[in-house]
């Protein structure tokens, strides 16, 4: 058979690719999988006691993109979830991101009114801003502030996940959680926020049921391209394993995903609670809070960052720093001269995409295709 695409990987770019170019134009589709499931690491499942998990770690859905949110809830329902996070911060559990809230769960309530009233004064209520941000504050309390955020929740949180300093990242990773100027608890403040009400991996075979989508499981396509007839490959798998590795290996943070089921109602207060001092693992994460699932046991995962060395570690967290980023800039030369071939997602761009984001790139690469 000749397909008029092949899209290595199922994640959610791959498969979003796969339901747009089938259904709209009626083209024949090969998705090429080499785990033994679809879904990437957004893949859930239940496990032996009956709960649903998420294999590698918590994923929630949000977006701001109406065309997305409508686009998923073709092949889904949704539990309508704010995520909401904790951090175990000198033996008391506080907001995350930091906020107002978390100054009052720290702080003397005298000491912690002082500092959010000069943060209202300086930046505003309601906006965000972001620790390098605050630490180039001359205010004497800012700093104070700037530094007690810096050196209890980002600094040894960075060293426990990618085993350096926050100065060595780039300033992109370091961005990702602000600090915000409000009271609002939320971990995401889009509009639509939800997690699938059946899982994504419901969800995404849903998107894969078309007469003209072929999926292969448990196959490297390295393996079987040379015997596949096709008029263009779209590539969502590393960049690097793509070159064979011939400017070298782009680094990844994988993880060790260490789960315990219990028989209790509910084990933590919130979905997540993250550890940035104590302790090796980074953040515990429990299912129920999200999934919003009736059930006497409980399933916590706990996780333990590593380097991703192996063909048997998943990589989660691309290393943006300047060795990586210069070595990925090489093989960005070779796949812009590239004319069969496209090269999306957060593997093959090696760069941070949320889910959001995957799909509304993967539907404008369907749109223009």
């Amino acid at each position: 058979m000749e397909f008029d695409y092949v899209i290595v990987g199922s994640g959610i770019t791959g498969c979003t690719i796969a339901e747009t170019l089938a259904n709209k134009s009626n083209n024949k589709i090969l998705v090429i999988e080499k785990r033994n499931h679809i879904g990437g690491n957004i893949y859930d499942y239940y496990n032996d006691e009956g709960i649903l998990v998420h294999k590698y770690g918590p994923h929630i859905f949000h977006t701001n993109n109406k065309r997305i949110w409508d686009y998923l809830s073709k092949f889904t329902e949704w539990n309508l979830y704010n995520h909401k996070v904790l951090g175990y911060i000198d033996g008391t559990l506080a907001p995350i991101p930091f906020n107002i809230n978390t100054l009052y769960r720290v702080f003397p309530i005298k000491l912690a009114n002082n500092l959010e009233e000069i943060l209202i004064r300086r930046f505003g209520y309601g906006n965000k801003i972001t620790i390098l941000q605050l630490r180039k504050e001359n205010d004497g309390e800012l700093q104070f502030l700037a530094n007690f955020i810096y050196e209890k929740i980002f600094l040894n949180y960075t060293a426990k996940q990618w085993s350096m300093e926050p100065e060595d990242l780039d300033v992109e990773v370091m961005n990702r959680v602000p600090i915000v100027i409000s009271r609002d608890d939320r971990y995401f403040h889009d509009k639509y926020q939800g997690i699938p009400k059946s899982g994504y991996t419901n969800m995404l075979k849903k998107m894969l049921k078309n007469k003209n989508i072929y999926l292969l499981l448990n196959t490297d396509y390295k393996e079987v391209i040379n015997g596949i007839k096709y008029k263009k490959l779209i590539y969502t798998a590393p960049a690097d394993y793509f070159f064979d590795y011939k400017y070298g290996k782009l680094e990844y943070i994988s993880l060790d995903f260490k789960f315990e089921t219990y028989y209790y109602e509910k084990y933590q207060p919130v979905a997540t609670i993250n550890y940035p001092n104590e302790y090796e693992f980074t953040r515990i994460t429990e299912f129920k809070h999200m999934t919003y699932q009736e059930h006497k046991f409980t399933t916590i995962v706990k996780e333990y960052p590593k380097k991703c060395v192996n063909k048997y570690d998943i990589p989660c967290y691309p290393v943006l720093n300047s060795i990586n980023l210069d070595i990925y800039r090489r093989y960005k030369l070779e796949i812009d001269n590239m004319h069969n071939t496209i090269f999306i997602g957060r593997l093959a761009e090696y760069r941070y995409i949320n889910i959001d984001q995957a799909i509304e790139r993967a539907l404008k690469l369907a749109d223009n295709i």
